[in-house]
């Protein structure tokens, strides 16, 4: 699998904002078949700095309907990286 397919997009919300201040944390969209090992070695190679830590969580489709039809999001993995003391966030994430 690519570096690119691994990591789609870094999630920009108020509660990972807050981790990527204060825990040296950002949170990415990746694959769903990605494992944590590839998420690892995808941000070291794009970004250049070294990873400390890799969780995982899978954050299942909601059920969404209009008028009669209903339908269903598909499942999504996110991944929380936390760089090593010492190194900083990517610059482009800084002002997301």
């Amino acid at each position: 699998m690519k570096v690119t397919e691994v990591i789609r997009r870094p999630l920009v919300t108020e509660k990972t904002t807050l981790l990527r201040e204060s825990a040296n944390t950002v949170v990415f969209d990746v694959a769903l078949d990605a494992t944590k090992v590839e998420i690892r070695q995808a941000v070291e190679k794009l970004f250049g700095a070294r990873v400390s830590g890799v969780r995982t969580a899978i954050a299942h489709g909601k059920m969404k309907r209009q008028g009669r039809f209903v339908g269903r999001r598909n499942d999504w993995k996110k991944a929380y990286v936390r760089f090593r003391d010492g190194e900083t966030v990517p610059e482009f994430i800084e002002g997301a």
